[in-house]
């Protein structure tokens, strides 16, 4: 009877056993075979230089973890707005953003770096910021490590440019009574201030119509806004003034970023760099081809500065750099300069 017993047993756990194996045909688990999802968010949309470089991103995410890992787009506000997005990074809704550096300085004020007026020379002076120790200053602060944040890369858009409704802006004194929309910021705030300007906080799909209806005279921006937002429908004047910078940074949530395996961290660090580059590129054509767009429109008089008149616009605006120096800190300021 004992005897039975046993061979019952035994022929128990072979049934068992090859059930278990039935089940799962020798394969991997789902908690290994299941790739990596890399969650990136942005706002603006999937045609724009910033879109195009995220989707070529996944692509390249893609093809070089042979799909070990997966970078799932999010663009134009699908999951969050400009005014969410970096909460929800810190918080790991999300694991990647790529947001204007001004929404950085809530956390950093040096960040401010890209308000402060005739900084960068030209875009090749910018570019060598960005492959900078002092971009990496920037991008691997404490004060964003202690938010559970790491910067990876910076993301160009580009130079600003005066427009206005009013007259040609050449001179110091052409300012002067003028209202302007600007981003949120101390730092623009003062710079209009010493320009003897006005300001307005005006939300950028709201501009169009403050400058069509003269709730504002005018606004700064990029080549590549100015064109695909129309404003030289609702504006007489562009100075070509390259006095600031609007550009982007990629950031990542550190403890998502720190627990990826290292084989697969190192490809997805090579993706972000070949899809930095094309992002670079894409921009300067995109900026270049926006200019003889709004050229062609016939519609703005475009103005130019002199080396003379840059200087003296320069000069004007000292005292942003008086008030603002040392928050933004020396180490930056004059380390940008002295990267030309």
């Amino acid at each position: 009877m004992k005897k039975l017993v046993m061979i019952a047993i035994f022929c128990l756990l072979v049934l068992v056993t090859a059930a278990c194996s039935s089940g799962t045909g020798g394969k991997k688990t789902a908690s290994e075979s299941d790739p990596i999802v890399i969650k990136f968010s942005h706002v603006t949309s999937i045609d724009s230089v910033k879109g195009k470089a995220a989707e070529r991103f996944a692509e390249l995410v893609a093809e070089k973890t042979g799909g070990k890992a997966k970078v799932e787009v999010y663009p134009s506000s699908q999951l969050y707005g400009d005014n969410d997005e970096l909460d929800a990074l810190v918080s790991g809704n999300v694991h990647m953003i790529a947001p204007s550096v001004t929404k950085m300085v809530k956390l950093d004020p040096r960040w401010q770096y890209v308000d402060m007026p005739f900084l960068f020379n030209d875009q090749k002076h910018a570019q060598k910021f960005f492959e900078s120790d002092v971009a990496k200053t920037l991008l691997n602060s404490d004060k964003l490590a202690s938010n559970d944040i790491m910067g990876l890369a910076f993301w160009e858009n580009g130079f600003k440019h005066f427009t206005n409704n009013k007259r040609p802006l050449q001179k110091p004194e052409d300012f002067a009574g003028l209202k302007f929309r600007a981003q949120a910021g101390k730092v623009l705030e003062a710079q209009f201030k010493a320009l003897g300007a006005g300001s307005a906080t005006i939300a950028f799909g709201e501009t169009y119509a403050a400058l069509q209806q003269g709730t504002v005279d005018g606004q700064e921006n990029t080549y590549n806004n100015i064109d695909t937002q129309k404003y030289q429908e609702v504006q007489k004047y562009m100075t070509l003034s390259e006095h600031g910078r609007l550009d982007y940074a990629v950031f990542v949530n550190k403890p998502f970023w720190e627990k990826m395996p290292d084989d697969i961290r190192v490809q997805v660090e090579e993706a972000l760099k070949e899809a930095t580059e094309l992002e670079w590129k894409l921009a300067a054509e995109e900026n270049a081809a926006s200019l003889e767009n709004i050229k062609n429109s016939g519609k703005v008089e475009i103005l130019s500065l002199t080396d003379e008149e840059r200087a003296a616009l320069a000069e004007v605006l000292q005292p942003v750099y008086d008030e603002f120096s040392e928050v933004i800190t020396p180490e930056i300021i004059d380390g940008i300069r002295n990267l030309k």
